[in-house]
């Protein structure tokens, strides 16, 4: 059976106006040029005034009477013209290999990574601890024409300067003490893949010299050994450093630090896209639920964690999640008594506005507005998408963000 056109549109007035004209046997339809026959008809392009249009085609009607339908026809035409544009909109991106978020800084991340893993450039992933900078890497690799190689990964400041350079070059027998037989590097194990070098500013000037040879050449000696051996190996770096004030200071190559800066990917902090929280926040519930009941959160507490800052970025919000989905055992509202103290008990600071003096009215016109703007960033200000997310009417939610003022 095949779905009436209006279905899905909350609009208040179509559904009056189809009522109306049931009543009394006429049959509202959604036309793509103006009817030949005799009807009432309201375009829904203005400038195209006999185009796609609603129409009530009924020759044994008077004109008078078709004229008065028209005229109803008017509001209901641009309410729907205007229902229609946002349903037909493209849904949002939410993710990209695994990494999830919406809102504009990462769409660009996503649009920046799919030009970037099929190249072999060399890139440096900069941002705050928990942000995902090894996601990223790994989405890079995964995506590229060496997905079928291995992805090797490093930690650079897990290591002194000794056992880095012997775990990434490897070392012959005898090299020093404890080297009872010959090992190869990682840069070895990572020959035709993806090798990605995390915390690289933590990196000392004498390896910094001997990566540069690997970029640079493609060849290495492992320690205690004169043979040159070669890789062929895409080097993706990772710091939350600023590099740049570290060449300026002496603490790093120029010339590495040029290198490896091929293509710089900034990934943002959770702060700075906040709107991507509560997509987080679904997407970790149902990771870390288990064979538990699927679990939500109570307003009170989703608003206190928009509220938050969240300074370890996504990694604490998904151990935050999972701490959640632990105490709350059977129940599947998640209160926010449950919060850890640090969240529970955040503030914001006092150059953010007060929401009144603490009354009750006061207290839930903040909620209110925080939830609906964390709703229309969600979904690129689409209003309908907006207003299912919430749980309310369509010209609920428009009345709302005209209360709020929250469309400029």
């Amino acid at each position: 059976m095949r779905v009436p056109w209006w279905q899905g549109l909350d609009l208040r007035v179509l559904k009056h106006v189809r009522g109306v004209l049931r009543r009394r046997d006429l049959e509202l339809t959604l036309v793509e040029h103006r009817p030949t026959e005799r009807c009432a008809f309201a375009p829904l392009l203005a400038d195209v005034p006999t185009g796609p249009g609603l129409a009530v085609i009924a020759p044994q009607v008077s004109a008078p009477e078709l004229a008065f339908v028209e005229s109803m026809l008017g509001e209901t035409a641009l309410d729907v013209a205007a229902a229609l544009r946002e349903r037909e909109a493209p849904t949002p991106r939410k993710g990209y290999a695994g990494i999830i978020g919406a809102a504009p800084a990462m769409t660009e991340l996503f649009s920046l990574l799919e030009r970037v893993a099929p190249s072999d450039s060399t890139v440096l992933i900069q941002g705050e601890n928990g942000t995902g900078k090894e996601l990223v890497a790994r989405a890079i690799h995964d995506r590229s024409h060496r997905r079928d190689h291995p992805f090797v990964i490093t930690n650079c400041s897990a290591f002194n300067d000794n056992l880095l350079d012997s775990e990434l070059f490897g070392h012959t027998r005898g090299a020093f003490t404890g080297a009872v037989s010959d090992k190869p590097g990682l840069f070895e194990t990572a020959d035709l893949g993806t090798f990605f070098l995390d915390e690289i500013g933590d990196m000392s000037p004498a390896l910094q010299v001997k990566v540069l040879r690997v970029l640079q050449e493609g060849t290495f000696n492992r320690v205690g050994d004169t043979d040159t051996r070669q890789v062929d190996v895409r080097i993706i770096a990772a710091t939350n450093r600023d590099l740049a004030a570290m060449v300026k200071d002496g603490r790093f190559r120029e010339d590495l630090y040029y290198r490896i800066n091929v293509i710089n990917v900034h990934l943002p902090a959770l702060r700075d896209r906040g709107e991507d929280i509560p997509l987080l926040i679904d997407y970790f519930l149902g990771r870390h639920r288990r064979n538990r009941r699927p679990k939500r959160l109570a307003p009170d507490c989703l608003a206190q964690m928009l509220a938050y800052p969240w300074p370890g970025n996504v990694r604490e919000l998904e151990n935050e999640i999972e701490r959640l989905v632990v105490l709350a055992g059977d129940n599947q509202l998640i209160d926010t008594a449950l919060l850890s103290p640090r969240i529970r008990n955040f503030s914001p600071s006092d150059d953010e506005p007060a929401s009144d003096t603490g009354s009750l009215p006061a207290a839930i016109e903040s909620l209110e507005r925080r939830m609906i703007t964390a709703a229309m960033r969600r979904h690129n200000g689409n209003k309908t998408r907006a207003a299912e997310d919430l749980k309310v009417s369509r010209r609920n939610l428009i009345r709302l963000v005209q209360k709020y003022q929250l469309e400029k």
